[in-house]
């Protein structure tokens, strides 16, 4: 598996693709941060990082499918994927080396938000007046939602040979699991009723808890879940070609 995870790896770095995605999250969040009227911090009566764990998941939507529509619809395509799968090791380790490069290139795309925390922390009254454990925890939350995410990308890869297909795929599905259960929670079928428990399917239930800096058993448990449910689900799509 580490054969693999180092691959993607450099194949993300002797490439513009790891360099592009870590430059437009980092543009597109100091815009937002800092620039931006509606939701610059600079504007705000007190320092916080809410903005940025309220606005990444939108960035993440688009931003993570790019990621991974590459992982196995660029080898289906140019049939390389025949060769790796002959190799000795098995299809969960391929499916785990991706997924963990994946996972490693976004997470390196988040180290220099840590700025953001130095600068709001600055920017205190008194210095250093924030919520540092809060925003802790809401950078775990923002690591689960981003595994899960990457989980999906995979997965949606796996089932074409076509890089646009397989971004397209993964945005709709990382779309839906994120906001569409809130939708549905508002419709008068559910709405007053069961409308909790339609929510609690969705990954924006869970995300916007953890994002307070509360981390709940029952958040996690839902974060792993739906992350091994789509690796699975890759490794099944990977074995198709046995069956």
């Amino acid at each position: 598996m580490l054969a693999i995870f180092f691959k993607e790896i450099n194949a993300f770095f002797s490439s513009l693709i790891g360099y592009i995605v870590i430059g437009i999250f980092l543009v597109l969040m100091g815009l937002v941060m800092w620039v931006f009227p509606e939701y610059s911090v600079l504007d705000g009566n007190y320092a916080t990082l809410d903005t940025l764990f309220s606005m990444a998941p939108m960035v993440f939507l688009f931003l993570i499918p790019a990621v991974t529509m590459r992982s196995f619809a660029e080898e289906n395509q140019t049939g390389t994927i025949e060769l790796l799968v002959t190799r000795p090791i098995s299809d969960w380790q391929i499916v785990g080396g991706k997924y963990l490069a994946s996972v490693v290139l976004v997470a390196i795309a988040l180290v220099p938000t840590v700025l953001y925390y130095l600068t709001v922390y600055l920017l205190g009254a008194p210095v250093g007046n924030l919520d540092t454990g809060g925003i802790v925890g809401s950078y775990i939350g923002l690591l689960f939602l981003v595994s899960a995410f990457v989980a999906i990308g995979v997965f949606a890869s796996s089932l074409t040979n076509n890089q646009i297909t397989a971004f397209l795929l993964a945005a709709f599905l990382c779309f839906f699991v994120y906001l569409s259960f809130d939708f549905l929670s508002r419709l008068p079928i559910f709405f007053g009723k069961t409308d909790d428990l339609v929510q609690a399917f969705g990954i924006q239930y869970h995300y916007n808890s953890m994002s307070r800096g509360v981390l709940d058993t029952r958040d996690v448990v839902y974060f792993v879940s739906l992350t091994a449910v789509f690796i699975a689900a890759t490794v099944l799509s990977l074995g198709r070609r046995r069956w």
